[in-house]
């Protein structure tokens, strides 16, 4: 029995040894990628400066051209990422700041994701390999129910989170290979197929949301000039009121729901395609940067 024991302890400090070791080769592999995502292009870079930079989910990553702003002088780009909430938009704002970057205009999306102050896991988790790098990032997640295992269990978020930031990725990190993530200056357009071209906000309520109290401060520490938006929906939804509560809850965010007007300028009913989203885009160019 005492030589079972025994064995079990090597058996189990052999595995602890081997995680930490993988903790440490994966975490060196993220730290010096900056061409996978929107993620490790904020991480490992120095100071920009950008006129316009642009946050929020997908109804921000396809529907504001970065290019149109660049077509009018103003440096821009779209950190905007399907799936991603206001935790993420945030903690993006917070890693920019830190890194000294200079923006004049801040362009966040801020509509649909106010209903909610949950971290979406699939964005979330390309965090995690910095998160004993970065004290920002730590603290992001600080209050998280899992942060202890995160944070403590040496290798953990790798495999908790293995198609996101597990060796599939790791690979594609450690050869370099590129996304489309930073193409086109970040704006993703979408096509004219058409998805699901329905939609129901009615158990939708927009919150006094504390990812985006935080992003208000950190503009107006860091005089940024915040241009808060909710973007265009298709014809067919329920409970449009819920722009209406946005308001009641935070007068100061642009109302553009119905800023295009047209089903053939939508791909799904929260997304507009290409044609959609440069129609919009103008509408804002002219709305608050017509010189």
């Amino acid at each position: 029995m005492k030589k079972f024991l025994i064995f079990i302890s090597k058996m189990m400090l052999l595995l602890l040894l081997i995680a930490v070791v993988l903790d440490f080769c994966y975490t060196a592999v993220y730290l010096k990628s900056d061409h996978r995502g929107k993620i490790d292009y904020i991480y490992n870079s120095k100071a920009r400066e950008y006129d316009v930079a642009i946050l929020g989910s997908s109804r921000a990553n396809n529907h504001f051209v970065a290019q149109m702003f660049e077509d009018k002088g103003l440096k821009a780009f779209n950190f905007g990422m399907s799936g991603s909430h206001l935790f993420e938009a945030s903690l993006m704002l917070k890693l920019m700041v830190e890194r000294g970057y200079k923006i004049k205009n801040l362009i966040i999306e801020t509509d649909l994701n106010l209903s909610n102050e949950h971290r979406a896991d699939g964005i979330a988790s390309r965090f995690l390999p910095y998160i004993h790098d970065s004290k920002t990032i730590k603290e992001h997640f600080a209050k998280e129910k899992d942060f202890y295992e995160l944070y403590y269990i040496p290798f953990y978020r790798y495999v908790a989170f293995d198609s996101k930031i597990g060796f599939r990725e790791l690979f594609f990190n450690a050869i370099q290979k590129r996304t489309s993530h930073l193409e086109n200056k970040g704006y993703y357009a979408l096509g004219n197929k058409k998805g699901n071209m329905e939609n129901d906000l009615r158990a939708l309520k927009p919150l006094h949301n504390k990812y985006y109290e935080e992003i208000k401060a950190i503009c107006a520490a860091n005089k940024i000039n915040l241009i808060a938006l909710m973007t265009p929906m298709c014809s067919n939804v329920k409970g449009m009121d819920y722009f209406e509560k946005v308001n009641k809850v935070y007068p100061e965010i642009h109302n553009y729901e119905n800023a295009v007007q047209g089903d053939q300028y939508f791909s799904s009913c929260g997304h507009m395609n290409d044609t959609g989203a440069r129609m919009f885009t103008a509408r804002i160019l002219k709305d608050f940067f017509n010189k």
